[in-house]
Protein backbone atom coordinates (compact mmCIF):
# COMPACT_ATOMS: atom_id res chain seq x y z
CA UNK A 1 0.00 0.00 0.00
CA UNK A 2 1.14 3.50 -0.64
CA UNK A 3 2.68 4.87 2.56
CA UNK A 4 1.12 8.29 2.06
CA UNK A 5 -2.44 6.97 2.17
CA UNK A 6 -3.65 6.91 5.77
CA UNK A 7 -6.39 4.85 7.37
CA UNK A 8 -9.50 7.01 7.69
CA UNK A 9 -11.95 4.65 9.40
CA UNK A 10 -12.75 4.55 13.12
CA UNK A 11 -11.07 7.74 14.30
CA UNK A 12 -12.17 10.27 16.89
CA UNK A 13 -12.75 12.88 15.60
CA UNK A 14 -13.80 11.39 12.23
CA UNK A 15 -11.72 11.91 9.11
CA UNK A 16 -12.03 15.40 7.69
CA UNK A 17 -12.87 16.25 4.11
CA UNK A 18 -9.23 17.34 3.66
CA UNK A 19 -7.93 13.95 4.85
CA UNK A 20 -10.34 12.13 2.57
CA UNK A 21 -9.33 14.24 -0.43
CA UNK A 22 -5.61 13.81 0.38
CA UNK A 23 -6.02 10.02 0.40
CA UNK A 24 -7.93 10.17 -2.89
CA UNK A 25 -5.23 12.36 -4.44
CA UNK A 26 -2.49 9.92 -3.40
CA UNK A 27 -4.47 7.00 -4.82
CA UNK A 28 -5.05 8.74 -8.17
CA UNK A 29 -1.38 9.77 -8.32
CA UNK A 30 -0.32 6.18 -7.75
CA UNK A 31 -2.69 4.75 -10.35
CA UNK A 32 -1.91 7.46 -12.92
CA UNK A 33 1.83 7.20 -12.40
CA UNK A 34 2.49 10.92 -11.99
CA UNK A 35 2.06 13.58 -9.33
CA UNK A 36 0.98 16.44 -11.58
CA UNK A 37 -1.04 15.88 -14.72
CA UNK A 38 -0.36 17.68 -17.96
CA UNK A 39 -2.83 20.36 -18.99
CA UNK A 40 -4.36 17.83 -21.36
CA UNK A 41 -5.01 15.35 -18.53
CA UNK A 42 -5.84 17.83 -15.74
CA UNK A 43 -9.63 17.60 -16.09
CA UNK A 44 -9.64 13.79 -16.05
CA UNK A 45 -7.21 13.75 -13.12
CA UNK A 46 -9.26 16.22 -11.06
CA UNK A 47 -12.49 14.38 -11.84
CA UNK A 48 -10.90 11.11 -10.72
CA UNK A 49 -9.75 12.68 -7.44
CA UNK A 50 -13.25 13.99 -6.70
CA UNK A 51 -14.88 10.65 -7.63
CA UNK A 52 -12.48 8.66 -5.45
CA UNK A 53 -12.90 11.13 -2.56
CA UNK A 54 -16.69 10.76 -2.76
CA UNK A 55 -16.49 6.98 -2.88
CA UNK A 56 -14.05 6.98 0.05
CA UNK A 57 -16.33 9.17 2.16
CA UNK A 58 -19.33 6.94 1.42
CA UNK A 59 -17.31 3.85 2.31
CA UNK A 60 -15.94 5.24 5.58
CA UNK A 61 -19.40 6.50 6.58
CA UNK A 62 -20.95 3.06 6.04
CA UNK A 63 -18.28 0.90 7.72
CA UNK A 64 -19.24 -0.61 11.08
CA UNK A 65 -16.87 -1.89 13.76
CA UNK A 66 -17.00 -3.06 17.34
CA UNK A 67 -13.42 -1.89 17.96
CA UNK A 68 -12.92 1.19 20.11
CA UNK A 69 -12.19 4.38 18.15
CA UNK A 70 -8.57 5.30 17.53
CA UNK A 71 -6.94 8.67 18.04
CA UNK A 72 -4.46 10.20 15.62
CA UNK A 73 -1.98 10.81 18.43
CA UNK A 74 -1.97 7.14 19.48
CA UNK A 75 -1.55 6.02 15.86
CA UNK A 76 1.35 8.45 15.38
CA UNK A 77 3.02 7.06 18.50
CA UNK A 78 2.59 3.49 17.20
CA UNK A 79 4.06 4.49 13.83
CA UNK A 80 7.01 6.15 15.56
CA UNK A 81 7.62 2.94 17.57
CA UNK A 82 7.53 0.83 14.39
CA UNK A 83 9.98 3.22 12.73
CA UNK A 84 12.37 3.02 15.71
CA UNK A 85 12.19 -0.81 15.73
CA UNK A 86 12.96 -0.83 12.00
CA UNK A 87 15.99 1.42 12.57
CA UNK A 88 17.26 -0.85 15.36
CA UNK A 89 16.96 -3.90 13.08
CA UNK A 90 19.01 -2.03 10.46
CA UNK A 91 21.64 -1.19 13.05
CA UNK A 92 20.89 2.52 13.11
CA UNK A 93 20.53 4.11 16.53
CA UNK A 94 19.75 7.40 18.16
CA UNK A 95 23.48 8.13 18.56
CA UNK A 96 23.81 8.80 14.83
CA UNK A 97 20.59 10.81 14.63
CA UNK A 98 18.58 8.01 13.05
CA UNK A 99 20.50 8.32 9.80
CA UNK A 100 20.91 5.28 7.64
CA UNK A 101 24.33 3.76 7.15
CA UNK A 102 26.00 4.58 3.81
CA UNK A 103 24.75 2.47 0.92
CA UNK A 104 27.00 -0.34 -0.24
CA UNK A 105 28.51 -0.03 -3.67
CA UNK A 106 27.03 -2.30 -6.25
CA UNK A 107 29.08 -4.26 -8.71
CA UNK A 108 31.98 -6.62 -8.40
CA UNK A 109 34.15 -6.87 -5.29
CA UNK A 110 36.87 -4.25 -5.17
CA UNK A 111 34.67 -1.66 -6.89
CA UNK A 112 35.53 -2.88 -10.41
CA UNK A 113 32.65 -2.59 -12.84
CA UNK A 114 31.19 -5.84 -14.10
CA UNK A 115 31.46 -6.63 -17.65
Amino acid sequence: MCRSIRTLHNFVPPATEEETRAAALQYVRKVAGFTRPSQTNAAAFDEAVETVAGATKRLVDRLVTSAPPKTREAEQARARERWQRRLRRQGVGAADGGRRPPARKRGRPGGRPGG
